[in-house]
């Protein structure tokens, strides 16, 4: 009888390390948030809250690496990611894009329990604190379950499954997977709750305010595929926030690109969790670019640009944007991609017009004046393909490729089927497939077995 009682605590104390395990987070070494500033430099822990994801930036179809080398110095896990894997991880691996966005959760869990309460600080300092962390948990979560839950689909959303909701600081709680329907319920609860406390534009872009709760919120609609309400808050986001590089400027000093912080395109600043050395361009994807894009001539390069700073060969040309001036992948909310979400829904709405002409003010930008042609469209249809490629032309080596292909799948005209040679073996990605779906670690599902794997 005493074997079997320590048999049932030990399964009970795993069970609630298990829980603990999602985020690698040790309570016992967290200092207790008491007053108002203690809850402004949580939410300043960059560290933690403008991480975002790296492995969508190797599954979509915007990087190709052909080069024996190359393909060879990716390591296990990053393999699998570019082969549309099965399993990614093994039992003891840890998934970096998982736990850095319930990392995130957890941080901003803590500030919404505690802060409304805490001391020394206004009302309205507090409010802002509170919307901020509701910000950042709603673009967490609309990461998460883009990245692990299928594809948000109205006639299916509320059984399909997408992610754990944890809205409290409880380390110790069962991780059962919401439905997609629920955690998209719970991001746009977040951002309406929010959008009254916040200013209209942050004192520094690594900071939400209104104009990046209405781009999540247009990134949200646009993947429920409610494109009137996703082209409502493109608008309400530029409307504050509209400002656009010239690449002219920088044709021939590409260092002086200003870093996020000071950049005009930047509405939230968002990086990823790694920046890769190099990430090949697809063939295609060049060829589409053209040598004149002024985009093809700052941010993709052969290997001798790269100098010291790339041990390993490749061929082609890879994506160097990361290393114009910061070292790190800006993925985040941007005027661009407002831009091109407002064109999507004029496109789908039948103002081919308006689309095309939406696309061209981004694209002037993109060329020298010699070089620049502007684009045109027949149908509506037409249109909606022009901004379906200006997208990854303007986002390659981001890893918003990968979402889009996943989106687009619901659209005939853009569900392909992708393949991949690697190491000698051919591996293919069907449209729908449940490859699109990121398998779920087996080390959380072994610490929590209520934690449901995807279908493979």
């Amino acid at each position: 009888m005493k074997k079997r009682y320590l048999i049932i605590w030990f399964a009970l104390a795993v069970a609630m390390a298990g829980c603990r395990k999602y985020v690698e987070i040790d309570q016992l070494s967290i200092r207790t948030l008491k007053y108002t500033s203690d809850f402004r430099y949580t939410l300043n822990n960059n560290s933690v809250l403008e991480g975002t994801f790296s492995y969508p930036i190797l599954s979509g179809d915007d990087t190709e690496i052909n080069d024996a080398t190359r393909q060879n110095s990716l390591g296990d896990i990053l393999s699998n990611v570019y082969i549309w894997a099965a399993k990614y991880t093994s039992e003891s691996q840890s998934d970096g894009d998982w736990e850095k966005q319930y990392k995130t959760i957890y941080t901003c869990n803590e500030v919404l329990e505690g802060v409304l309460t805490s001391q020394d600080g206004t009302e309205a300092e507090k409010q802002k604190l509170y919307a901020e962390a509701l910000v950042h948990r709603a673009y967490a979560y609309l990461i998460l379950v883009n990245m692990y839950g299928k594809q948000y689909n109205a006639a299916t959303a509320s059984a399909d499954l997408g992610v754990p909701l944890l809205t409290t600081p409880n380390l110790y709680t069962k991780l059962n997977r919401a439905s997609v329907a629920d955690v998209y319920a719970l991001i746009l609860k977040d951002l309406r709750s929010s959008v009254s406390r916040l200013p209209a534009l942050p004192d520094y872009n690594v900071r939400p305010a209104k104009v990046s709760a209405y781009a999540i919120f247009a990134k949200t609609y646009l993947n429920m595929r409610d494109f009137n309400n996703a082209s409502l808050y493109a608008d309400s986001a530029l409307a504050l926030q509209n400002g656009l590089l010239d690449l002219k400027t920088y044709e021939s000093a590409a260092s002086t690109i200003p870093v996020r912080l000071s950049n005009p395109e930047v509405i939230f600043s968002k990086i990823a969790n790694v920046a890769y050395t190099a990430i090949p361009v697809s063939n295609d994807l060049l060829t589409s670019m053209g040598a004149n894009d002024l985009r093809y001539k700052l941010f993709t390069d052969v290997r001798s640009r790269f100098g010291t700073q790339l041990s390993t060969a490749f061929t082609g040309r890879a994506s160097c944007k990361y290393l114009i001036n910061e070292f790190v992948i800006n993925n985040g909310p941007t005027v661009p991609e407002m831009m091109l979400i407002k064109a999507e829904c004029l496109a789908r709405a039948g103002r081919t017009t308006d689309a095309v002409a939406l696309v061209n003010s981004l694209r002037i930008k993109r060329f020298t004046t010699a070089s620049y042609v502007p684009v045109t469209a027949s149908s509506a249809a037409d249109a909606l393909r022009l901004v379906v490629e200006e997208k990854r032309k303007e986002f390659f080596g981001t890893g918003l490729r990968w979402f889009d292909q996943k989106r687009l799948n619901l659209d005939a005209d853009f569900a392909l089927t992708k393949t991949r040679n690697f190491k000698s073996a051919d591996y293919t990605l069907q449209p729908n497939s449940n490859r699109y779906l990121y398998p779920i670690g087996d080390k959380y599902i072994l610490l929590n077995p209520e934690l449901e794997q995807n279908p493979r």
